[in-house]
C-alpha cells in the first residue's frame, strides 16, 4: 500500500551538520539492560529498528569513563579500543539498513555510587549519590576539570572510530553537566556562580567534541528546556537563556525536561505529546533541527508537530520498542498492524535493573538476538497439528495470532462474550487504565486477517468437552483469580478470621460489585493493583484506608517511574494510607493491623476489605488432563504475572510449537 501524501513529509531527509538521515523518525537514546555487558543483543536490537524504518537509532547512555558507572543499571562504554570494536557491531547492524547511528556519550557526576569501579564520584561540588547509597562526590579540581575533558574528547574520538554518525553531549538529567549548570552550583572559581560560569564547561565540551569529530560526525546535544518537578506551568528559569547561549554550536538539539515522571510519563498520569507545551519554543531560538519525545502513538500527532515547526524529527523511544516497524507501517498505510504503546512504563524497571528491556506490547523486544525473535517475522508451521486455545486474555491472544500467522489451524473458546480477559476488565473499569485496551485491540486487529483461527465466544469448556474436540495440542490460558483469604508475600497462610469480615478482591471491584465503607485495602502486591481500586473506590465515595507491608504505597511501581504520582493521587483523593503493616487478623467490623517491625497491634474498624495480595491460577482443568493429553499451561494459569509476562507466554507458546527448545543464547565476556 502507497504512502498517504500527508505522511510524505515524515519521510524526507533531514540534514544534522555533515550528515543526512533518510526520514523524520528518530530512536533517542534510551536504557535497553544490554550495555556493554551484552553487545550482541543490544546490537541485534537496534539493528531490527533499523531495519523497521527509524531513519536515527541511538545507543542507551554510553559512559565515556571508570568514573562514571551506574551499576546495576546497565550502560554502554568508551573506555578503551575494546570499547570501540563492541560498539561497531551496532554500527554496523544500523548501517545495513540505511540509518544513522547515535551514541550518547555520559558521565554521572554525583549521580553514581560507581558500585562496579569503585571510583570515588565526581561532582561538581561533593554531594550524596543520587541513589540513597552510602556514597558522596568529590569536588572536581581544575585538574581533574581539564582530566574530565580530556576523557570526553577521547571518547568522542572512540565513537567516530566505531563508525557513530552522532555523536552526544550530555546536558540533561542531573548528570556531571547539568549539575555544573544547577543554581546549586556556586563553586568560587571560573566553573560555578554566574550563570556563564556554570555553563563554561557545556561550552568547552562541546566546542572540543566538533573540533575532534565535527568534520564527519554530527554534535547532537540532549538538554532540558524546562526545570521543576511539576505538571502545572513550565518553570523555565534559566534554561532558555542557557539554551540561546549555546543555540547555533551543536548540529542538533535533542529536548527532554527535569521530571522524568513527565517525560517518562505512565498513561495513567501522562497523555501523548506532554512535553509539547515545555518545549515548543525551541525552534524560535535556533536554527537547528531539533527532536523530541512525547510518547507519540499518533501518525497525527507526530505530523501535526513537524508540520507546525514544534519538531524537525519524531523522537522514540517507548513507541520504537512496542513496535520497531512503527516507521514503515506507516509509510505503507499499515496503520491497524501499528502496536501501540500503552505507556505501562513495563520496558523500564528491567534495564534499571541490569535486566534485558521487556515490552507489553512486544513480546520479542530483548530477545532478537538471544532467541532469534523477530517482531515482524516466525517460522511456518512444521506440522498439520490442530490447536486448541482455551481463555482469550492476553496469553491466549498472543498464542492464537502467532499460531495462526504460523499456519495452524487455531480455534480460540473465550468462556465470556468478549475477548480480552484481564486487559478487557482493567481497561474497562479501573481508573487510567483505558490505553490498556490497546494490547487487546492490537490483536483482536491481526485475528481478523488469519483464516485459520476461528473463535468461538461465550464458550466455557469443560475436560469432556476439550476431549471430544480432538485437538492435538492444547493450551490453557485461563487466567487467575484474586484470593479472597489474604495469602501473598507477607502472609504464608490466609489471615486469621478472613470469613469472618466482609472481604473482596480486585475480581469483585472490577464486576461492579462494591463494598460499603468504610473500606480497608491490604496491597500486598505492590504494583499498580492496590493503589488503582483505592482511586476507584475512593472517587464511589466511599472512605479508604490503604493498608500496606512496604514502606511505601505501590512501592514497585518505583521502579516504572510511578510511585510518587500513585501516592500523590491517593493524598489528593483523601485516600489515607498506613504503610509497614500487616493485617494480623480480620473480625465483624474490625481488623487487627501490626506493625512489621515491632508487631506492635492496634485495632480499625472498617465496613470491608478488599486483599489485594495474590492470586490462584485457574489451573483445575490442567491438572484433569495433563496425564491423558498434549496440554499446557500459559500465561495467568500457569504463573501469575503482569499482563506483559503473560503476552510473552502466549508468544513463546506459539514459536515453541515444533521447535527446537534450546536455551536461549548469551552474551559472554571475551576470555582471552
Amino acid at each position: 500500500m502507497a504512502c498517504d501524501k500527508r505522511f510524505e513529509i515524515l519521510f524526507e531527509p533531514v540534514s544534522i551538520g555533515p550528515v543526512t538521515a533518510p526520514n523524520r523518525f528518530y530512536q533517542v537514546p534510551h536504557a535497553t539492560g544490554t550495555g556493554f555487558r551484552k553487545p550482541q543483543t543490544g546490537a541485534s536490537m537496534r539493528g531490527i529498528k533499523a531495519e523497521g524504518g527509524w531513519g536515527v537509532v541511538c545507543t542507551e547512555y554510553c559512559s565515556i569513563h571508570p568514573s562514571s558507572d551506574d551499576e546495576p543499571s546497565s550502560t554502554a562504554s568508551l573506555w578503551d579500543d575494546e570499547d570501540v570494536r563492541s560498539n561497531a557491531l551496532m554500527v554496523e547492524n544500523v548501517h545495513r539498513h540505511g540509518a544513522l547511528a547515535g551514541v550518547e556519550l555520559w558521565h554521572g557526576g554525583s549521580s553514581c555510587s560507581n558500585l562496579y569501579t569503585r571510583e570515588e564520584p565526581l561532582g561538581a561540588w561533593s554531594r550524596p549519590a543520587m541513589l540513597p547509597n552510602p556514597v558522596q562526590s568529590r569536588s572536581m579540581s581544575k585538574r581533574d576539570i581539564r582530566e574530565f575533558r580530556r576523557w570526553h574528547r577521547d571518547a568522542a574520538l572512540r565513537a567516530k572510530r566505531a563508525g557513530f554518525d552522532i555523536i552526544y553531549v550530555y546536558l540533561a538529567h542531573e548528570y556531571l553537566l547539568a549539575e555544573f549548570q544547577s543554581l546549586a552550583n556556586q563553586r568560587s572559581d571560573e566553573y560555578g556562580g554566574s550563570l556563564e560560569n556554570r555553563l563554561r564547561l557545556s561550552r568547552e565540551l562541546l566546542e572540543e567534541t566538533k573540533e575532534a569529530v565535527g568534520d564527519t560526525c554530527a554534535v547532537a546535544v540532549r538538554y532540558s528546556a524546562a526545570g521543576g518537578f511539576t505538571d502545572g506551568e513550565p518553570l523555565f528559569e534559566e534554561h532558555r537563556t542557557m539554551l540561546e547561549l549555546l543555540a547555533e554550536i551543536p548540529d542538533l538539539w535533542d529536548i527532554v525536561v527535569d521530571d522524568y515522571s513527565l517525560e517518562l510519563g505512565a498513561s495513567r498520569f501522562v497523555k501523548e505529546g506532554a512535553l509539547e507545551d515545555y518545549m515548543s519554543w525551541v525552534k524560535q531560538v535556533t536554527t537547528k533541527p531539533v527532536v523530541s519525545v512525547g510518547r507519540f502513538t499518533s501518525p497525527e500527532t507526530m505530523l501535526r508537530q513537524v508540520q507546525q515547526g514544534i519538531l524537525d524529527f519524531v523522537g522514540a523511544a517507548r513507541p520504537s520498542i512496542a513496535d520497531p516497524f512503527l516507521p514503515t507501517k506507516i509509510r505503507e498505510g499499515r496503520f491497524e498492524d501499528i502496536r501501540e504503546c500503552i505507556g505501562c512504563n513495563f520496558c523500564y524497571p528491567f534495564a534499571v535493573q541490569g535486566a534485558p528491556i521487556r515490552c507489553t506490547q512486544n513480546a520479542t523486544m530483548g530477545e532478537e538476538w538471544r532467541r532469534n525473535w523477530h517482531p515482524e517475522r516466525i517460522a511456518p508451521k512444521a506440522s498439520e497439528r490442530k490447536v486448541l486455545v482455551v481463555g482469550g486474555g492476553p496469553a491466549g491472544l498472543e498464542a492464537a495470532v502467532w499460531l495462526g500467522r504460523r499456519g495452524y489451524a487455531v480455534t480460540l473458546a473465550e468462556a465470556r462474550n468478549e475477548l480480552g480477559g484481564r486487559v478487557a476488565r482493567e481497561s474497562a473499569t479501573l481508573p487510567g487504565l483505558g490505553e490498556w485496551a490497546h494490547v487487546r485491540d492490537w490483536r483482536l486487529a491481526q485475528l481478523k486477517q488469519l483464516p485459520d483461527v476461528q473463535v468461538l465466544l461465550d464458550s466455557t469448556v469443560d475436560a469432556a468437552q476439550i476431549l471430544e474436540f480432538e485437538a492435538d495440542r492444547v493450551a490453557l490460558a485461563t487466567g487467575a483469580t484474586w484470593r479472597q483469604d489474604g495469602r501473598g508475600r507477607a502472609h504464608d497462610k490466609p489471615i486469621p478470621g478472613w470469613q469472618d469480615a466482609h472481604v473482596f478482591t480486585p475480581d469483585d471491584v472490577m464486576d461492579g460489585v462494591l463494598p460499603q465503607g468504610p473500606v480497608l485495602i491490604y496491597d500486598d502486591d505492590h504494583y499498580y493493583m492496590g493503589g488503582v481500586v483505592a482511586e476507584k473506590l475512593r472517587s464511589a465515595g466511599l472512605e479508604v484506608l490503604l493498608v500496606t507491608p512496604s514502606g511505601r504505597v505501590s512501592s514497585w511501581a518505583k521502579w516504572s517511574d510511578e510511585q510518587s504520582r500513585i501516592q500523590a493521587r491517593l493524598i489528593e483523593l483523601g485516600v489515607r494510607s498506613e504503610t509497614d503493616s500487616i493485617i494480623a487478623s480480620l473480625g465483624a467490623g474490625r481488623a487487627e493491623l501490626a506493625c512489621v517491625h515491632t508487631r506492635r497491634t492496634r485495632d480499625v474498624e472498617m465496613a470491608s476489605v478488599v486483599m489485594v495480595t495474590s492470586r490462584e491460577p485457574n489451573d483445575a482443568l490442567y491438572h484433569e488432563l495433563c496425564e491423558r493429553i498434549d496440554i499446557e499451561r500459559v500465561g495467568d494459569c500457569s504463573a501469575p504475572g503482569t499482563i506483559a509476562t503473560a503476552v510473552f507466554a502466549g508468544h513463546r507458546y506459539a514459536r515453541e510449537m515444533d521447535a527446537d527448545q534450546d536455551l536461549f543464547r548469551r552474551d559472554r565476556p571475551r576470555v582471552s
